[in-house]
Formats: structure tokens, sequence, C-alpha cells
């Protein structure tokens, strides 16, 4: 995974200054340049007397926009870029955005809406991640109150496939450039019953699922130091919290394989990890 060119949404709020928090520390930690951008709706254009109102609209936009930005500046200071874009959309106007300026990801905050420290999916959030070109990376509520002074690991949520296992190889290469290690897990669901016909699949379902992970590790190991772990529960957020989370860790997904090639597509099991996490989510491109 190149991550040569950072580009993070802003906006003067929570969650605008938790996505900026994220973005600051992955362009530190990778080396990247860093792009904050505010998007802002468009102006119209309309002849005769109704031009003092498109002018007095115009203005207020690039004061509302100079505003932001400066407080942005304040947080990320000078090292970064800082950029105005117009669109109706927010989240599509950094799917344009990201396009234009060639970033590798793109960096955003949760919806206002979600429990402090977990990912909530609002408008802006749907759009990026249903039509960006490139990953998307996603802070928990509350992130920039107490951020990590480093990544210390990266986790991949793996299901055998080749969706996956090339997220694999993007995820090494993103640890190797960030120093740190990797992490390789696997979510197994069982129901609690304890029928001995579904403790047996349950067992056959966890060996299976760490032959997998073991394979997948073999192949990234001369580039990065791997470990492996099978997580199991009755639910997504159960197995997630079967495991300990360094402070800073993020995980990555990747995109569903019914999505559109080149594009991250958020599929079923990926929302349900990306609610119950408590640490930020990546989530990659769908590459053939």
């Amino acid at each position: 995974m190149k991550i040569e060119n950072v580009l993070t949404g802003f906006i003067a709020e929570p969650r605008g200054r938790d996505g900026l928090a994220l973005a600051v520390l992955l362009a530190r930690q990778a080396g990247a340049r860093l792009t904050v951008a505010t998007v802002q709706p468009p102006t119209w254009h309309t002849p005769g007397p109704a031009k003092a109102d498109e002018s007095a609209w115009r203005a207020y936009l690039r004061e509302q926009a100079e505003s932001t930005l400066e407080q942005a500046r304040e947080l990320a200071g000078e090292s970064a870029e800082y950029v105005v874009h117009s669109h109706k959309g927010s989240g599509r106007g950094l799917v344009e955005l990201a396009r234009k300026r060639e970033a590798d990801v793109v960096v955003i905050g949760s919806a206002p809406s979600g429990s402090k420290g977990r990912i909530s999916l609002g408008s802006t959030a749907d759009q990026l991640l249903h039509a960006s070109s490139v990953p998307v990376l996603l802070a928990p509520k509350g992130w920039a109150e107490e951020p990590p002074p480093e990544f210390e690991r990266l986790t991949v949520a793996y299901r055998r496939g080749p969706g996956c296992d090339h997220a694999v190889g993007e995820a090494a290469r993103a640890a190797a450039l960030l120093d740190v290690p990797l992490r390789l897990v696997t979510l197994v669901l069982s129901t609690g019953r304890k029928a001995q016909i579904e403790l047996d699949m349950i067992e056959r379902l966890r060996d299976h699922a760490a032959a997998d992970l073991k394979a997948a590790a073999r192949g990234q190991r001369r580039r990065v130091e791997v470990e492996v772990e099978v997580l199991e529960g009755r639910s997504v957020a159960q197995a997630l919290r079967t495991t300990s989370w360094r402070p800073g860790e993020f995980i990555v997904c990747a995109s569903s394989s019914s999505g559109p090639l080149r594009r991250v597509f958020l599929g079923d099991t990926s929302i349900k990890i990306v609610k119950a996490a408590t640490r930020p989510v990546m989530i990659l491109t769908r590459e053939p």
C-alpha cells in the first residue's frame, strides 16, 4: 500500500478533529504529504438583480472556509496543505478531490450520532464507502481527545479468498512502511449451543481458520513481523472483545467481492466490524 499523499476532510466539529488527528499521525509516521480539505456547497450563477445575493453567498462561503481551515491549521500546523473544494455532497466531494490530487488514502471522523470510542457511519462515510477509488480510514468518535503517540500494530480481518489475500499484502506493505508488526485475525462465530454436532463444526471451523491464517502469514514474514489469532464469539462484537488491542492500532478490512473493481465497497461483515471496533478501521478498495 502506498501512503505518500494523505487527504482528510475537515469540519469545525469534534468529528473533524478526530479525522484530522488520525490523518496527522498517519502522514507523520509514513512520511507522507497531508492535505486538509473543507468541502462546501457550490455557488450558483444567476443573471440580473439576483447577482447581489450570489455575491453575498460567495462571500459567506469564503469566510466560512477560511475560518474552518484556520482552525485546522491551528491543530495540524503549517506542514499540511489546506484546500477548499466545492460539491453538493461532502463524501462525493472528497472522492472527487482524492482523484484530482492523487491521494492514497482518505481519512474522516465518525458521524456525531454514535457512541464515544465507536465508529458511526453518516452520509459522508456512506458516500466514501461506496465510491472511493482509494482506501478510506475511519476514526472512532473522540479519538482526538487522547490520540496515541504512534501506531503500534496493524490488524487485518482475514477470511480466505483472493480479495483478502490482496488486502494482507497491502497491509504488510503498510506495516513495513510504518515500522509496526502485522496481525491477522479470523472471526469464528458460534451459536453458543452445546450440541455435539455444533461443537464439532466449530472445532473444524477453528482448525480451518488457523490453517488459513498460517498460510496467509507465511508469505509476508519476509517483510514484516506477523502474528495470527482466531477470535471466537456469538457475534462480531463479542469476538473482537476476546483479544487485546493496543492504543496505537488500526484494523484493515477488504472490500466486498460484490462491489465494483478498484472501489471501496463495504460488505456485511465489514460493516459489523466497523460498528464494533474500538480502533480506527481502514477499508481497502476491491482489486481484481
